[in-house]
């Protein structure tokens, strides 16, 4: 069926529904099963429901369902990606069409790294009237259906909710069920997908009228009180977010301000200016509903993206509250899901540009430090996959090392942990530098390194124990412990530690002379794992009833 396949090439694609009929048609097809998300929601910390305020992505461009349907990824040339996962709490996939389910490989990538992801439930024009005329003007049955079918559809692709957005007049016994109909969809979306969300988009009013209000007031919120949340118009200005905190009262945080980065309309800042409404919304302890940041690819081109989606982002970054992970293992090979080659073990295995979203490893913070270190994504030499995660800095004169941090944690120590990295150092000296990770602890009087007696560490840093060899019985999973190949180096460690507590992962860049100068360096990472030993040291499960189905040989 063409709704599942590309009529070009027979590939699955994702899809999105059109009107009423086809949502309320809808049932679960075996040709689905390609668009159901593999990747279940990673745990991270602090969990969504904390009352800090969060950050939302709204995703739209150019109308949707581009190279991105391709649910087995496409020879793409510079495809837009996302990657500062880290940074937010919610990804919402956007698109005019009636019922949006985000393609598959959207999900994927988000919930890898603890992200939530809506579809959107669009009504707008005389069409979308139409349409909530036939559902909500009835009785209970019509929108009860409705609400049913939205959440069996997010169950059943397994992403997490809905962005409600009617874009359009509603008589006077339509508005009147819009609250029942949005407390329906949200207890059952909660229902049958755990952690589930519905959020309001602020248009209609009470009285049924389509009016933005840029804020939360007496005339929206009935939607805001029957929802998880409110998404405000972006024509906001001071005033507009002091009457929202007010009225929002304990639930300010389930507002979020939105801010258009394509500056559309009477807004206080987009583009490179976005920190300017982030900074205003943050000072008023509300959450930001950040709409379209593909501008950085649609406006300022794709050939310089990446360079300037960490310019992007790395403005904002004071406002932004970083996520930590809370399982183990961690392993990641920075891959974004894209690449101009793929390679593995450090070798190229096939040049050409590729793009799947599914593929994209556990994103690291992206740290900057103005003319002391960048971070960034490098496509040229990876060790598994598109790209290997590039840290260029300088040691300060008269200091020994640089630490960059990689990744946040909040996970209880095992008794023993295994650490790997594979890193190449480039530029002309590479040979003055010594390249380690570090890890530290949150503080506490019972942490400590080793056996009982050992004293605790100062200000809690951990240098794990370089291993020449891997220990016996993990030879298979630690292979490559002391011989990389193709230019990389690789490294294992292990660290033993009771009653701690992980916080912090980082690469330590070290020089092995002292020197009066500033030392730059360049250093690629390929791969860094972390993981528990004594679950390492089980055998993993036996993969059961396995299937094959949807098969095209060519």
């Amino acid at each position: 069926p063409a709704r599942h396949f590309d009529t070009r090439t027979t590939e699955p694609i994702s899809f999105f529904l059109s009107g009423l009929e086809e949502l309320l048609a809808w049932q679960p097809d075996g040709n689905d099963d390609f668009n159901v998300s593999a990747v279940p929601l990673a745990k991270r910390q602090p969990p969504l429901h904390s009352k800090r305020p969060r950050t939302l992505v709204c995703h739209d461009m150019r109308g949707g369902y581009l190279e991105d349907r391709f649910i087995q990824g496409s020879a793409t040339r510079n495809p837009y990606v996302f990657y500062h996962w880290r940074y937010i709490d919610i990804f919402v996939y956007f698109s005019h069409h009636t019922v949006t389910i985000p393609p598959v490989c959207w999900t994927n990538a988000a919930h890898r790294n603890g992200v939530p992801v809506l579809g959107t439930f669009i009504t707008e024009w005389t069409d979308g009237q139409k349409l909530c005329e036939a559902f909500l003007a009835g009785g209970e049955e019509a929108y009860h259906a409705v609400s049913e079918q939205l959440a069996r559809i997010a169950q059943h692709y397994r992403f997490d909710g809905w962005l409600v957005n009617m874009e359009n007049t509603l008589s006077a016994a339509a508005v009147v069920n819009l609250p029942r109909f949005l407390r329906h969809l949200t207890a059952q979306v909660h229902s049958a997908v755990p952690g589930g969300l519905v959020i309001w988009y602020d248009s209609v009013l009470q009285n049924g009228t389509l009016r933005w209000q840029n804020e939360l007031n007496e005339e929206n919120r009935v939607f805001f009180n029957a929802c998880d949340g409110l998404f405000t118009n972006y024509n906001w200005k001071e005033e507009h977010l002091e009457r929202t905190r007010t009225l929002a009262g304990p639930r300010h945080t389930d507002v979020y301000v939105g801010i258009d980065v394509f500056a559309r309309g009477d807004v206080i800042g987009g583009g490179f200016d976005t920190d300017k409404s982030l900074r205003l919304i943050r000072q008023h302890g509300l959450s930001a509903a950040i709409f379209a940041p593909g501008w950085v690819y649609e406006h300022l081109g794709e050939e310089n993206f990446l360079h300037n989606e960490n310019k992007f982002w790395g403005s904002l970054a004071e406002y932004l509250s970083t996520h930590s992970i809370c399982t183990l293992p961690l392993a990641t090979s920075f891959s974004l899901g894209m690449g101009t080659s793929r390679f593995l073990a450090g070798k190229e295995e096939e040049a050409g540009s590729w793009y799947d979203l599914s593929a994209q490893d556990i994103q690291p913070l992206y740290p900057e430090r103005e003319g002391r270190l960048s971070t960034s994504c490098y496509l040229q030499d990876a060790w598994c996959g598109g790209s290997s995660m590039r840290v260029q800095g300088t040691i300060p004169p008269g200091e020994e090392r640089v630490a960059v941090r990689l990744f946040s944690l909040q996970i209880p120590a095992p008794p023993k942990l295994f650490l790997t990295l594979l890193y190449k150092l480039e530029g002309p000296h590479p040979n003055k530098f010594a390249v380690a990770l570090e890890l530290t602890t949150w503080d506490s009087g019972t942490c400590h390194e080793g056996n009982v007696t050992s004293l605790p560490e100062p200000n809690s840093r951990h240098h794990p124990r370089f291993l020449p060899a891997p220990p016996p019985g993990l030879a298979k999973l630690l292979a490559a412990c002391n011989h990389g190949s193709h230019g990389w180096t690789s490294r294992c460690y292990e660290l033993d530690l009771q009653d701690c507590s992980l916080r912090d992962l980082s690469l330590l860049v070290s020089r092995h002379q002292p020197s009066p100068q500033e030392t730059p360096f360049t250093c690629l990472l390929g791969e860094v794992r972390v993981l528990d030993a004594a679950s390492m040291a089980a055998s993993p499960a036996q993969v059961q009833s396995l299937m094959a189905s949807q098969l095209w040989w060519q």
